[in-house]
């Protein structure tokens, strides 16, 4: 995995996190792309693929829940990284999915909607 800044175009414009950001959208995919890659070391694929997830719209959720109580886009975004980095998988959710347990629930995210890609191609 290496860190980039590249913000590849949704695949999924009617769910996701796109989907959940609705008019928020076209603003806020570079601004979480760029961060999710910067805090996970992932991919754009990987971010993608994510972001396009039904986790991905759980993570727009986050993000319209801090754009309600008054924070900017900016703000908002980095929030939502930064509680979804602070939280890590648990014994249950690493036998769901088999995710390791311990790792940041961001990253094993978003590393599991990846394969989940590949496994569907």
């Amino acid at each position: 995995m290496t860190n980039t800044t590249l913000a590849l175009d949704t695949q999924n414009e009617d769910w996701g996190f796109w989907g959940t950001m609705q008019e928020h959208a076209p603003a806020a995919w570079p601004i979480a792309s760029t961060a999710i890659a910067a805090a996970t070391g992932c991919e754009p694929e990987q971010v993608r693929a994510f972001l396009d997830s039904r986790h991905g719209r759980h993570f727009a959720d986050d993000v319209n829940n801090a754009l309600f109580i008054g924070a900017n886009l900016q703000d908002a975004v980095k929030q939502a990284t930064q509680r979804w980095m602070d939280w890590s998988i648990s014994r249950q959710t690493s036998k769901e999915y088999g995710i390791p347990k311990g790792l940041p629930y961001l990253t094993g995210f978003v590393v599991q909607a990846a394969i989940d890609v590949e496994l569907t191609a």
